[in-house]
C-alpha cells in the first residue's frame, strides 16, 4: 500500500518539469553543502563560537570542531523534507503552493551554507 502510494506520488512529481527541477537543485545544493563542509572541516582543538545569547554570563559560547558536521545532517535532512512536502503540496493543493515550499527548501540550503562558510571562514586560520 505504501510503496503504490509512493510509486505514484513520484510518476506524480515526474509529470510536472519545474518541480522536478527544483527537487533536483535542492538535492544537488544539499549534497554539495555535504561535500563542501565534508572537505573544509578538519580536526583542530580550538573551539568555535556556536551561539550568542544576551541572557548567560558569557555571550558567546564555544563548541568543539565537530559541532560543523551537523550542518550535513541539517542540509540532508532538509532535502528530503522539502521535496517530501512538496510533494504532497503538489498532490492535494496544487502546483503553486508546491513550487513555493520548494523554492523556501532552495532559500534554506542557500541560507546555511552562507552560515556554514562564515562559520568555517572564521574557524579556519587561513
Amino acid at each position: 500500500m505504501l510503496k503504490t502510494t509512493i510509486t505514484q506520488a513520484v510518476k506524480e512529481l515526474l509529470t510536472n518539469r519545474y518541480l522536478t527541477v527544483l527537487c533536483a537543485v535542492i538535492v544537488l545544493l544539499a549534497v554539495s553543502l555535504g561535500i563542501y563542509i565534508g572537505v573544509k572541516v578538519h580536526p583542530s582543538d580550538l573551539q568555535l563560537v556556536t551561539h550568542y545569547t544576551a541572557f548567560g554570563v558569557t555571550h558567546l559560547y564555544r563548541d568543539q570542531w565537530f559541532y560543523l558536521l551537523s550542518f550535513i545532517g541539517f542540509g540532508i535532512l532538509t532535502a528530503f523534507f522539502h521535496i517530501a512536502i512538496s510533494l504532497k503540496l503538489y498532490l492535494t493543493k496544487g502546483h503553486p503552493l508546491a513550487i513555493a515550499f520548494a523554492w523556501l527548501g532552495v532559500g534554506v540550503l542557500v541560507f546555511a551554507w552562507i552560515t556554514a562558510m562564515s562559520i568555517i571562514n572564521v574557524w579556519s586560520p587561513l
